[in-house]
């Protein structure tokens, strides 16, 4: 026999293995738009909530999306259908289509963003970088160990493989050889002294400011900015199992999906044989 599920079981599904309270003050989580009470005909999974990511839900008939990042992240004075959220909002509530998002609640969690990045290097041991709440194990970033210890460039190669990327920043200098890894999924250029205090021989995050790119350099410490997609969609293959589990939990058989249409909003130009002025 099938089991409904509700908008609102959702929520208290997802709220149990990232509980909501755990999001920073300043974060935006939960329910974005939609009735608690609706039946989930089928969930789109994705990091960004995107025009391209509600038109894929509208044509896979997916009434609930879940995201990462958040839809409504600063309060709206107004909705105009002109903008990109206003059409957004519009073919959300058109098409009853509900939004949650999970945002620095999953990057805290034991499980969370830093961990699925972590996994991707075959880090172990791990523990966060920062500490927050009352857990020992909640927290921002990881550090942990490499099964064994690598030459530092074939380290970068290997990142840049898993990670899927042609091309990455690095601010410091380069290993010889690494062990101690520390990684922040997202913007994380703000641990990066963390990451030295922890022993980290290189430390991967995204969004990496000149100031601590320069910092890196004079304090040693290998800064490899993989961008933000790279480092947090990678939570995704996560999300879809937890929902699918969940579902067949339930005995429901609605589709749960990741987004097949979501790329990084960023692309690299590499200049090759370029003139030079005279």
């Amino acid at each position: 026999m099938v089991s409904p599920i509700k908008l609102k079981d959702i929520l208290a599904y997802v709220g149990r293995f990232a509980p909501w309270e755990l999001a920073e003050p300043w974060d935006n989580v939960g329910l974005m738009v939609g009735n608690p009470d609706q039946e989930a005909t089928g969930v789109l999974i994705a990091l960004d909530p995107t025009l391209q990511v509600i038109e894929e839900a509208i044509l896979k008939k997916a009434n609930i999306i879940l995201t990462h990042h958040p839809l409504i992240f600063h309060p709206l004075k107004s909705i105009n259908t002109a903008t990109p959220i206003g059409q957004f909002l519009n073919k959300a509530l058109v098409h009853d289509i509900a939004v949650v998002s999970c945002h620095t609640n999953l990057d805290i969690i034991s499980d969370g963003v830093s961990d699925a990045l972590a996994r991707a290097l075959y880090l172990h041991n791990t523990r966060p970088l920062t500490l927050t709440g009352s857990r020992p194990d909640q927290g921002f970033g990881k550090v942990g160990n490499l099964p064994t210890p690598m030459q530092g460039e074939s380290f970068i190669h290997f990142v840049a493989q898993r990670l899927k990327l042609q091309a990455m920043m690095i601010a410091g200098p380069q290993p010889e050889t690494v062990s101690t890894i520390a990684v922040c999924g997202g913007s994380g250029s703000d641990l990066a002294e963390a990451a030295l205090q922890a022993g980290a021989d290189i430390y991967i995050t995204a969004e990496l400011k000149h100031s601590v790119a320069r910092w890196a350099e004079d304090n040693g410490l290998c800064v490899i900015d993989a961008g933000h997609f790279a480092t947090e969609n990678i939570i995704i293959p996560s999300l879809l199992a937890r929902m699918t589990a969940f579902f067949a939990e339930n005995n429901n058989p609605a589709p749960v999906i990741a987004s097949q249409r979501q790329n990084s909003p960023l692309r690299f130009y590499i200049a090759e044989n370029m003139p030079t002025n005279t």
